[in-house]
């Protein structure tokens, strides 16, 4: 069956790790991308504006399209061509779920346009986690809100979605130059202390208090011994940045494999972060994306 109707997408960033949760707490943020997908006769079609535009492909290897064309095919459908226009806001390359947010985009858009197809949520969760290959970044985006997530004793990715406190004000701190995922993650080492893991057990749990219910201990709840250090030689700013918002009790982390960092402050007692922000770095006061990635066909 070829689809017909144009499908629109909405999709957050998000924000990864939160300190010691590392693979498996997400945060969606208030800053997103949208794309448009038309069915075409034939042939493939991308348009980019906003971030990335210049540098991402514009055929089928583009991320958003690879992920649509490959959900389809999963759900049993047939797509002759399309033309995408994506509308981006999320920065690439800053730890903040670009590509996440582009898989989510291509698995929704591509569900849309099977209509005969009936997955369910944790079906779009698993499609979505696989093609990105770790579910943290991909749980939040489509879910909203805080999310953890696993991948279950079959290999299946699932997720969790909490409900972030309400006082809750994330604030990223974003730098000019992009690190590669990759990078970063060839920083960590193979095996940590057992007391490294210990402590960042007890603190990924006392985050999760502290995110819903118990904002007030967010500065110890986002302490971490698991991978921020470790990746200070490919972001060494970062880490300075992470170390002064802390010293002055800022809850403060790298967001996911960095270069950015998202402080968390809550209600009317956050301070003034302005101060802090390097020359040459942006400034985001966002707000917790509470809805997730959004379908809208016509």
């Amino acid at each position: 069956m070829t689809p017909r109707g144009r499908v629109t997408v909405r999709v957050p960033a998000t924000s990864a790790n939160l300190g010691p949760a590392f693979d498996c707490a997400g945060l969606a943020l208030g800053l997103y991308d949208e794309v448009v997908v038309d069915p075409a006769p034939d042939g493939v079609v991308v348009e980019v504006a906003g971030e990335g535009a210049g540098d991402v492909p514009l055929d089928e290897s583009h991320l958003v399209v690879a992920s649509l064309l490959a959900t389809v095919q999963r759900l049993g459908g047939r797509l002759d061509g399309l033309r995408l226009r994506a509308r981006n806001a999320i920065p690439h390359g800053r730890g903040l779920g670009s590509s996440a947010a582009a898989v989510v985009a291509g698995v929704l858009a591509g569900r849309a346009l099977v209509p005969e197809a009936s997955p369910t949520e944790a079906d779009l969760l698993d499609l979505a986690a696989g093609l990105e290959g770790h579910p943290d970044n991909v749980a939040s985006c489509l879910l909203g809100g805080l999310t953890l997530a696993w991948a279950d004793s079959a290999g299946h990715f699932r997720a969790v979605r909490l409900e972030a406190h309400t006082e809750l004000r994330p604030v990223l701190f974003v730098p000019p130059d992009r690190l590669a995922t990759e990078t970063a993650r060839s920083l960590l080492p193979a095996t940590v202390a057992h007391a490294a893991a210990t402590a960042n057990a007890g603190r990924a749990a006392l985050l999760v208090h502290a995110l819903t219910a118990a904002p007030d201990l967010l500065l110890e709840g986002t302490a971490d011994q698991l991978h921020q250090d470790y990746r200070e030689p490919a972001m060494p700013a970062s880490l300075v940045l992470v170390g002064r918002l802390r010293a002055a009790g800022v809850p403060a982390v790298v967001s996911g494999a960095g270069p950015s960092v998202l402080a968390l402050g809550a209600g009317r007692a956050t301070p003034e972060l302005a101060p802090y922000c390097p020359g040459g770095w942006r400034l985001l006061p966002l707000s917790v994306d509470r809805r997730g990635a959004t379908v809208q066909c016509g």
